[in-house]
This record gives C-alpha cells, sequence and structure tokens, in this order.
C-alpha cells in the first residue's frame, strides 16, 4: 500500500489547487483525479486576494495573459418596479487597487494546474475514481476504482456536491432551489469594455457581464427557467439582439459564441466542513449560485486556511485534529458568505414592498456615502479586510486635516 500525508480526492479547480498548494507547503500529496472530460466554456472571476495566492503558487504570470482586469463594478436596476435603485459604480482605485479581480476562462486556468501538478515533485497523480474510503482514527485508506489502495494521515474531499468523502464521515448537508436557471455564455462586441463589469438586476435574478480580454465578455444570466430553455434553442444571432436589448447596446453589437449552457440554480451546504483527518473544500462543503464572484474565491480561502493549518510544521506528522481545526477557522466565513448571496438573490425575486424598499435604499446608502462603499468593497475583496482597515484609514484623514 502507498502512503502518503495528503490525499486530495477530486480534480476540479479547487482540487487541483489543494493538491499544489499542500505540496509546495511541504506534503506529500495524493492526487485522485481522472482527467478532466470535454471543454469547459465557462470563466471565473477572482478577485484580489484570490490573486495573491495564485501569486504565491507561482501560477498567477503564467494566467495574466489571458485574464481580463476588472477595474469598476457597475449595478444597474433593470426591474420595471415602483421603487428602483440608483445606478452604483463601485471603483477599484477608491480602495488602492489597479483592479478588483481579473476574470479568464476555465480552460486555461485547467490547462496551467495540469502542468503544475504534472511537474509537482511532492505530488502524486491517480486518474482512477475513489472507489471506496475507509476512514480511522490513525489514517484514511481510499480504494480506488482499479483496485490499487492507498494510506493517508489526512484526505481533503474536492469531489463536488456528492462528495464520497462527505457521505463517508456521515456530514450530512442542506439543500435549497430556486425558481431560476442560469445561462452561461461568451460573446463578442462592437465597443469596448473598458474593463467594467456590469451587473442588471432583474425581476427573475442578476443580468451580470464580466469582461474577458479584447473585444469579448463573459455572462452569467439568471432567468426564468422556461424562458432560459426556451433561449437556449435559439439561433446565436437572435440571442445576441435579445443580450444586445438587454443590456441596452452599452456595448453595441453582440455576436454569441457557441457554447452556451443552462443551469438550474440551488444550494447546499455542509453540516460540518473538517472532522478528525478529512476536510472538505469546494463544492464538497457549499454550493450557492454563481452571483457576485463568490464560489471559486470562497474555495480559495479553504484551501488557505487548510494550507495554513497543515503546512505551518510540514516537519511534524499531521495532527489528528486538524479537520476540526478546519472546521472552527472556515464556518463563520462560509455561512455568511452563503447567506449574503442568498438574501441578496432572494431580494430580486420578492413582490414585497419593504424589501424592495430596503434594497433600494441599501444601494442608495452605499452610492451616497464613499467611507460605507469602501469598506463593503475591500469586504467583497476579503472577508474582515474592510474593517481592518479602518483605523488606517482615520489615520489618513488626519494626517490630511494636519496637513
Amino acid at each position: 500500500m502507498k502512503t502518503f500525508e495528503v490525499a486530495v480526492i477530486g480534480g476540479g479547480l479547487a482540487g487541483m489547487i489543494a493538491a499544489i498548494a499542500l505540496a509546495r507547503g511541504g506534503r506529500n500529496v495524493a492526487l485522485v483525479a481522472p482527467l478532466a472530460p470535454g471543454e469547459d466554456w465557462r470563466t471565473t472571476a477572482l478577485m484580489d486576494q484570490s490573486i495573491r495566492f495564485l501569486d504565491r503558487l507561482t501560477l498567477w504570470e503564467k494566467l495574466r495573459l489571458a485574464a481580463a482586469p476588472l477595474t469598476s463594478m457597475r449595478i444597474i436596476d433593470g426591474t420595471d418596479r415602483l421603487l428602483r435603485a440608483p445606478t452604483t459604480t463601485f471603483r477599484a482605485p477608491e480602495v488602492g487597487l489597479d483592479a478588483f479581480g481579473y476574470n479568464f476562462p476555465n480552460k486555461v486556468l485547467i490547462d496551467i494546474l495540469e502542468k503544475a501538478a504534472a511537474g509537482e515533485g511532492n505530488i502524486t497523480r491517480f486518474t482512477d475514481m475513489a472507489e471506496s474510503i475507509e476512514l480511522t482514527a490513525e489514517a484514511v485508506s481510499i480504494t480506488l476504482a482499479g483496485g490499487e489502495t492507498l494510506s493517508a494521515d489526512f484526505a481533503v474531499g474536492a469531489d463536488g456536491r456528492g462528495s464520497k468523502l462527505r457521505e463517508t464521515a456521515g456530514i450530512g448537508v442542506r439543500n435549497w432551489s430556486y425558481p431560476q436557471s442560469a445561462m452561461v455564455l461568451n460573446f463578442a462586441h462592437s465597443l469596448p469594455h473598458q474593463n467594467i463589469s456590469t451587473e442588471f438586476h432583474t425581476k427573475h435574478g442578476p443580468f451580470t457581464q464580466v469582461p474577458l480580454p479584447g473585444g469579448r465578455s463573459s455572462l452569467v444570466w439568471v432567468q426564468d427557467p422556461s424562458e432560459a430553455a426556451s433561449r437556449r434553442e435559439l439561433p446565436l444571432a437572435e440571442l445576441g439582439a435579445l443580450v444586445e436589448a438587454r443590456m441596452q447596446s452599452m456595448l453595441g453589437k453582440v455576436d454569441v459564441e457557441d457554447g452556451v449552457q443552462v443551469w438550474p440554480l440551488s444550494g447546499m451546504m455542509a453540516h460540518r466542513f473538517g472532522r478528525g483527518r478529512i476536510a472538505l473544500i469546494g463544492e464538497a462543503a457549499h454550493v450557492f449560485p454563481p452571483i457576485g464572484a463568490q464560489g471559486l474565491n470562497l474555495s480559495l480561502r479553504d484551501i488557505m486556511a487548510l494550507t495554513d493549518i497543515l503546512c505551518d510544521r510540514a516537519e511534524l506528522p499531521v495532527p489528528a485534529d486538524s479537520g476540526e481545526r478546519f472546521d472552527r477557522k472556515r464556518r463563520a466565513d462560509i455561512i455568511t458568505r452563503t447567506a449574503s448571496v442568498d438574501l441578496l438573490n432572494r431580494s430580486l425575486l420578492s413582490d414585497f414592498l419593504p424589501v424592495q424598499m430596503l434594497r433600494a435604499a441599501g444601494l442608495h446608502i452605499l452610492s451616497a456615502i464613499p467611507p460605507l462603499r469602501n469598506i463593503v468593497m475591500r469586504e467583497g475583496i476579503e472577508p474582515g479586510r474592510g474593517l481592518r482597515d479602518i483605523p488606517d484609514s482615520l489615520r489618513e484623514k488626519l494626517k490630511r486635516k494636519k496637513a
């Protein structure tokens, strides 16, 4: 039986990044990850904190050329309701950044991660599925579909919503659904996006355009499931005309590219995120709608926390309580981010007048009060950052007054 310090189960973006981070942190890692099937046409926006983490792993320079900076984020109330929120724009220079983050095609990152994992001496790749898992107080034993068995001091579940590791550990989940589907596509446009991401709030959910390099953007269009299904069948030219109209022709003529996908929206959160010698990251731990660019950013914070716990003293054996430590460290962030995305999404669906008033008032306050807007922007980039930066901001204002 082959033995390792850490086994990462799952070869999606979260699993690959976790394996690389733990290996470069000094741990001997088994990556149980079948090769990714087919093409992934989706894109991902990573915020500044996540970009800095990829930079520490020496992955960012390889990704930079395929990424578009997000220098401004604009929210437009696209509803026809009685109480409408004002247009609100968040600009990265307001919080001292060149960009809030960067948007890039998933396929580019997958290719970079595959090469990095293959060249990492501390990673042994197994391309068979995990057939069965046995957990004990001393180790985790994994039997692969091909019959091979391996043992690890600690296992990381990055194996998605139907996680076998989570199921083996007896960790339950809470599931919920939304009366919405998300249409995901990329499109070319005749006018420059100027690195501005625009999110229209509609009565069926957000319609979010995010820049890509050149005259291209990605789109997540949350809508009624029946409308999404019918629009999915339209010729690309007709769908492009609909997208252009919804965007009020801000980007000129729109040409939708092949690869339009539609996903039903739902959510899931595990009752625990770690226990004993296991931890759950990514969609094995939490799933929510593709709103506010939170999904992979939340997963990368899982990986950062796990790396801190497992690699702080990499010369020592993995502590038996690492799973509990991970659960305590990640619980507040996961719960608050999941709740905030859920609340925003449901507020758009609600016809209840007080809810509309609160949403409109909230955006109006953010638009009118720059210091509060700055705190919200910093919190969106990195949890806790907005509150930590308040003393520095106050000191800077005092210096300016004295000068």
